[in-house]
């Protein structure tokens, strides 16, 4: 057989192991971040999560039939070795990219919804000397003195 052809073989195994590993890993630790994202709605963390890993699939399974043609014939196992290196190396690249992302986009909903749920800030329970606001005229009234 072809050593290209193993090397496709190969980079195709490893590629969708490592895939289903990162995706696993990330639907099983990120759910309790996306239950407090969503403010301690389960059940919309857990659908978000699933609809996550599902979009995660997509995509690297499509870069990684995407990505598969060499850009040279391999024609011995240094050269395999080589090819696998870069095309496995360019699968976990795109895989931490789509990670960080996440996390930067769930992050900004988080700290969004923080600031939602944060209590109003409380009124001046005093003044330092010297500092008294000014104190209000009185509105005039239509009709008055």
């Amino acid at each position: 057989m072809n050593p290209t052809l193993y090397t496709y073989a190969v980079y195709t195994i490893l590629s969708i192991a490592l895939t289903v590993w990162v995706a696993r890993t990330l639907h099983r630790n990120g759910r309790v971040f996306l239950v407090d994202v969503f403010a301690g709605r389960a059940e919309l963390a857990d659908s978000v999560n699933h609809l996550l890993v599902v979009g995660f699939y997509l995509i690297n399974f499509g870069y990684v039939s995407l990505a598969l043609k060499l850009a040279h014939p391999v024609d011995d196992a240094v050269g395999a070795v080589e090819a696998l290196s870069n095309k496995v190396g360019l699968v976990l690249v795109v895989l931490g990219v789509m990670h960080f992302f996440n996390l930067f986009v769930f992050g900004k909903i988080r700290a969004h919804k923080r600031y939602d749920r944060a209590r109003p800030p409380l009124p001046p329970t005093g003044y330092l000397p010297g500092a008294a606001p000014a104190p209000i005229a009185p509105t005039p009234t239509p009709g008055g003195p």
